[in-house]
């Protein structure tokens, strides 16, 4: 597989007929979110959720998160979707921002969390899973866009970028870093631990979600040092960087405030 993906020349396009173009990108996507689909819908049903309610959580929770991605990502590319606003549409195209995607999905989540009178961890808890592994099956489709590729690399397992996609400043490299499938390794082992510890702790709310957040944050930070797609960056570290550093601080409030709450609710 490692001289498969070292010589291999990926197309975003999986078939044509006629106007109609099939996206490896956007069919990946959704591959993903039926499994999210399936695979939540069934842990919601064991955990005693109306499946007519968690059915609309979703619904909505996708439509949040997918908007989410796509306003994050254009916010860090003003200047490009400033003089090409037509591309802020073509979402098959790639540019879905994960930070984004949390942030629109638990909006709306949390909302829905209210309407319906549950606790709103209790929802994360079960969604992260999909997240995750949704996270690691898109990572396919950056790879047939030939994006987030990381710096260039003489090892085995570099991948093939064309020149069209390369970076002016790397026009002269040929292999580069897959950090496409570093971070899918990464987020499949997550998944895998996830899975393990909402099936046996479940009881303790809020805990697979915290370790979604931490797990995913730890993992981008470090892949940030060797991505070398265009972002903000401020004192050394990219965009992405902060944002990481960011959610591990309010998942340690989260839970100092939980601790908290448990000390004033024991009897004296």
């Amino acid at each position: 597989m490692i001289q498969w993906l070292h010589n291999y020349i990926p197309q975003p396009i999986l078939f044509q007929w006629g106007w109609l173009s099939v996206y490896w990108y956007g069919l990946i996507i959704a591959g993903a979110i039926v499994i999210g689909f399936v695979l939540t819908s069934h842990l919601a049903k064991q955990r005693g959720f109306v499946l007519k309610i968690w059915y609309d959580i979703l619904f909505y929770a996708m439509i949040g998160g997918l908007v989410g991605a796509r306003l994050y990502h254009v916010l860090l590319e003003v200047p490009y979707y400033f003089t090409h606003p037509l591309a802020i549409l073509q979402v098959w195209q790639g540019g879905l921002a994960i930070h984004g995607a949390i942030i629109g999905g638990g909006l709306v989540i949390y909302y829905l969390s209210r309407r319906y009178k549950l606790v709103f961890v209790k929802i994360l808890d079960i969604l992260v899973l999909a997240m995750i592994l949704g996270q690691a099956m898109g990572r396919w489709g950056n790879y047939f866009n030939q994006e987030l590729f990381g710096l260039p690399t003489s090892q085995s397992w570099g991948i093939f970028i064309s020149v069209v996609n390369r970076p002016v400043e790397f026009m002269s490299n040929v292999h580069f870093h897959p950090t496409f499938l570093y971070e899918f390794c990464a987020n499949l082992l997550l998944f895998i631990l996830l899975l393990i510890m909402y099936k046996y702790k479940y009881k303790i709310v809020g805990l697979t979600t915290s370790v979604y957040l931490v797990g995913y944050s730890i993992i981008r930070f470090c892949l940030e040092f060797i991505r070398i797609d265009r972002t903000p960056d401020l004192w050394g570290l990219r965009w992405p960087q902060w944002a990481s550093i960011i959610i591990v601080i309010l998942v340690g409030i989260y839970w100092f405030y939980q601790k908290g709450l448990q000390k004033s609710n024991k009897p004296v």
